[in-house]
Parts: structure tokens; C-alpha cells; sequence
């Protein structure tokens, strides 16, 4: 009896152990992880409470809500984002991610769905004006990001006096305050948000270094998640729900078609 009685015991803890999997299992396959640098107004970022917000979170969480998901945000390290998609710890890069020929060889990607540009700020008032004007002066970039690109690829970076390369763009930015740099290349759509935050603060130079598209990273092989998203989107577009999160955040829906 007693041993009927043990056999019982550890068939029931396997089936629980079973079951627990394939709770786990279906929780996972009900979840898009998604990877965001949280510093990123206004697509991906904390307010005054804590709470992680932006245009992004909006438009990923109705797109995960059309595929019949739920979208869970993961705070990455900008500079190893394509490193945590290639290893599964993520599902997608989403908050501002710059579509390159690059980038194309390490994910696929979705279709651009928002236009953008590199562009370089400084204090409003400097005797910076043109872009020209950068040469002898410390620039400031987030590290590994597109903002980098493009200065790369621009004539000035030879004649600039060094590159300050940081976490994120509130950390460029807090510089340039205090003047360690004397201007920071950024995203358009972020200096005009801490702009209209701060105004008389800061001032563009006239003309951009480079203009882009943003788009949604999925990992290389996973053709099927890609088109899913990519049918939830389109969608979007086509019912209002992107244009309506888009007019939240910047005042007029700027989402491409």
C-alpha cells in the first residue's frame, strides 16, 4: 500500500510539472518581449511616475493587441540590442530603431512606418550655427547609434576635435547643458520633444546630417512573426489606430503608409 501510495505521489508531481510547462509554454507563445531604451522620449520612456510611455509603447501594444498578444517591455542596453534579439532574450527592437544596410544583414524588418533624421543641437546661445562650425569642437552622439552612422559618414567628423559617446540621449544632452560638449547629434523627433519641454534651451543647426526611417527588428529566421506584425500595422493604418496614437504624441499623424 505503501508503495501504491509513493508511485501515486510522483506520477501527480510529474503531471504537475507538465502541466506547469505548458502553463509556461503558452504564456510565452502569448508574449511579444520587446526590447526599448527607455531614455527616448517621446517614443520609449519613463514619466514622473515611473511609468514606461511614448509613442512606441502605444503603437507596439495596440499592434500586439491585434495579433491576440500582450506586449511586455524589456529595458535593454541600446549598444547589444541586436545581441539580445539574435539570442532570444527578446522578441522585437521597438523605440526608435533606424533602418541601415547594416542593420539589414543582422534582422529583417518591418516596413519604415515613421520618417526621421539625424540633426545636431546646441545651446541656443551658441555661436554654432552651421554645421561646418563643429570643426575644433566636441561632439556628443549616443553610442552605437544611428546618430554615430551618421556623422561617420559625414566630412565635418574629420575636422571635429573628438567624439563623446554615451548611454543615451538624456546623458548627451545633460552634457551640452554644462557645456562638456558643445553640440550633440540626436534624433529629430527626440530634440523636438525636449524642445517643446524646454523651450529657449536649445537650437538646431541648419540642415540635417542624414535622413531615415524608423522601423520594427525581428530576428533573423522568424518570417512568420514578421509577417504578423506586419499584417497588424497595416491594419492600424487602415482602421485609424495608428493615426490616432500618432496625433497623441506629436500633435498630427506622421506614421508612413
Amino acid at each position: 500500500m505503501k508503495r501504491l501510495t509513493t508511485m501515486i505521489v510522483a506520477i501527480a508531481a510529474v503531471f504537475a510539472l507538465l502541466t506547469g510547462c505548458g502553463s509556461n509554454s503558452a504564456e510565452k507563445d502569448n508574449t511579444l518581449v520587446i526590447g526599448v531604451d527607455d531614455h527616448f522620449a517621446p517614443m520609449g520612456f519613463r514619466d514622473k511616475d515611473n511609468n514606461l510611455v511614448g509613442f512606441d509603447i502605444d503603437y507596439a501594444k495596440a499592434a500586439a493587441e491585434k495579433m491576440g498578444k500582450e506586449a511586455k517591455f524589456q529595458t535593454i542596453d541600446w549598444s547589444t540590442k541586436e545581441s539580445e534579439l539574435s539570442s532570444g532574450r527578446i522578441d522585437l527592437i521597438w523605440n526608435g530603431y533606424t533602418i541601415t544596410d547594416e542593420r539589414k544583414g543582422k534582422v529583417l524588418f518591418t516596413k519604415p512606418y515613421l520618417e526621421n533624421a539625424q540633426v545636431v543641437v546646441t545651446l541656443a546661445n551658441s555661436k554654432i550655427e552651421k554645421i561646418n562650425d563643429l570643426a575644433g569642437k566636441v561632439i556628443g552622439l549616443q553610442s552605437l547609434s544611428s546618430a554615430s552612422d551618421a556623422l561617420d559618414k559625414n566630412p565635418i567628423k574629420s575636422k571635429i576635435k573628438s567624439v563623446a559617446e554615451y548611454k543615451d540621449n538624456v546623458l548627451a544632452l545633460s552634457d551640452l547643458k554644462t557645456k562638456r560638449v558643445d553640440a550633440v547629434v540626436i534624433d529629430e523627433v527626440v530634440i523636438d520633444y525636449y524642445m517643446s519641454k524646454e523651450k529657449g534651451k536649445f537650437k538646431l543647426l541648419k540642415g540635417s546630417l542624414a535622413p531615415e526611417q524608423y522601423g520594427v527588428g525581428v530576428k533573423k529566421g522568424n518570417d512568420e512573426l514578421l509577417k504578423d506584425l506586419q499584417k497588424a500595422l497595416d491594419e492600424m493604418n487602415e482602421d485609424g489606430t495608428a493615426a490616432e496614437i500618432s496625433e497623441k504624441w506629436f500633435g498630427e499623424n506622421k506614421v508612413l503608409h
